[in-house]
């Protein structure tokens, strides 16, 4: 989503803090107030581990297998719902994915696709009785070697929060928490990373890391993926960074608001639309709510931040067929 007026910053992970674009406090405020009972959840390590335990048989992320690889691009997520029914019909009726079934013992999952594409993981998981916590999307990101990229995790302040496990067709994933509590995930896919080409209207294309601390965050990422970092101008004071690798833009970094008082490190993923406005419309009329209405970004589409009937926030995006994602010159 941010894309041009870039500079190149030092690949050194302590590298000097930069000033990007600002996500305005409006925004910034309204999505903090919401995310924080989902980070809750997913940073839970007794949930992470019981959530990952079952043995799925889960699809290959290509068909057919494919050589290539690309460190720290996000390539699946899973969303962990009580209500498993309810989520497959929201996204069902909100993007046009389909599902198929896979269960595990006591444990209900089902794959999403898009266009016979295996595009998420919904994996039911009720919320213990008096908790307030709400559902939540997990991120995972790209690793030629699951091992050696979460020993350097580990030796950089991040924790293992679960799901250490291997699938016959899917690969290596493992469950983190970063230096700041961000939880995310690594897979090490068997059958390579999806390639880079521009996202369809109902697939995932942008991840978004908030953080107390955007630069230190940036650092720690470009250890585990060797990313090339960006900045842009902004005038909030705040750090907003591009992480970028094999040329290609795969997620920012972004600094909350000084002053927030629910400061809790999160992801959060965007999935292309046609409309912004149309598809939150759609959210709230499916049981969803708005968290951030549709405003402009700086490529010049508009992108919203909303959530699922069970809380889960995920952005909505539009983007140009002509703009490119490739990492600036």
């Amino acid at each position: 989503m941010m894309k041009q007026e870039f500079h190149r910053v030092s690949r050194h992970h302590n590298f000097s803090r930069p000033r990007l674009r600002a996500t305005p406090a409006s925004f910034a405020a309204a999505l903090l107030a919401v995310l924080t009972s989902s980070i809750a959840l997913i940073s839970n390590p007794a949930f992470m581990s019981s959530a990952a335990a079952a043995d799925f048989s889960l699809p290959a992320l290509n068909s057919p297998p494919s050589a290539e690889h690309h460190a720290g691009k996000m390539v699946w997520a899973d969303l962990v719902t009580p209500d498993l029914a309810a989520a497959e019909k929201f996204y069902g009726a909100l993007f046009g994915w389909t599902f198929q079934s896979a269960r595990a013992g006591n444990s209900e999952y089902a794959v999403a696709m898009l266009d016979g594409r295996p595009i998420a993981g919904v994996l039911q998981k009720a919320i213990p009785s008096g908790e307030h916590h709400q559902s939540a999307w997990l991120t995972f990101l790209a690793a030629s070697d699951v091992d050696s990229v979460k020993k350097i995790a580990l030796a950089h302040g991040a924790k293992v929060l679960g799901g250490d496990r291997n699938y016959p067709m899917r690969g290596q994933q493992c469950v983190l928490s970063d230096p700041e509590g961000a939880v995310f995930a690594l897979l090490a896919s068997s059958s390579g990373d999806p390639p880079d080409y521009l996202p369809v209207a109902g697939e995932w294309i942008w991840s978004s890391l908030h953080a107390k601390d955007a630069g230190a965050e940036a650092g720690f990422y470009q250890q585990l993926f060797n990313y090339d970092v960006f900045e842009a101008p902004s005038d909030d004071g705040l750090e907003h960074l591009i992480l970028s690798s094999d040329n290609y833009a795969r997620a920012s970094a972004n600094d909350l608001e000084r002053d927030s008082k629910h400061r809790r490190s999160h992801w959060l993923n965007f999935v292309r639309v046609n409309s912004a406005a149309e598809t939150a419309a759609k959210v709230s009329a499916l049981g969803g709510r708005v968290l951030v209405e549709p405003r402009p970004d700086r490529h010049g589409g508009m992108l919203a931040v909303v959530a699922d009937p069970a809380g889960a926030p995920f952005g909505l995006m539009e983007w140009s067929d002509s703009d490119s994602k490739e990492e600036p010159k």
